[in-house]
């Protein structure tokens, strides 16, 4: 099973990407896991300086806008 992390401080990109990542996933029939991450100390953590940000596995894949619906077939397949 795939682990994401959506980084961010909750704000509307955030949760249009944590959704996004969800809807393409259940589309695909894939089991996935998605956690919220708003603590700006994990997020620096990660080195990303824009959010939001997506961390799959531990390994950042994206920052700075809310990822396109290929992005994120692209990290599900």
């Amino acid at each position: 099973m795939k682990t994401f992390k959506v980084l961010g401080s909750g704000c509307k990109k955030c949760n249009v990407t944590a959704d996004l990542i969800n809807k393409r996933a259940a589309e695909m029939g894939l089991e996935i896991a998605v956690e919220k991450v708003t603590d700006m100390a994990a997020i620096m953590g990660y080195g990303v300086m824009s959010t939001p940000g997506v961390v799959l596995d531990e390994t950042v894949v994206h920052s700075g806008s809310v990822p396109t619906a290929q992005d994120v077939q692209g990290w599900l397949e």
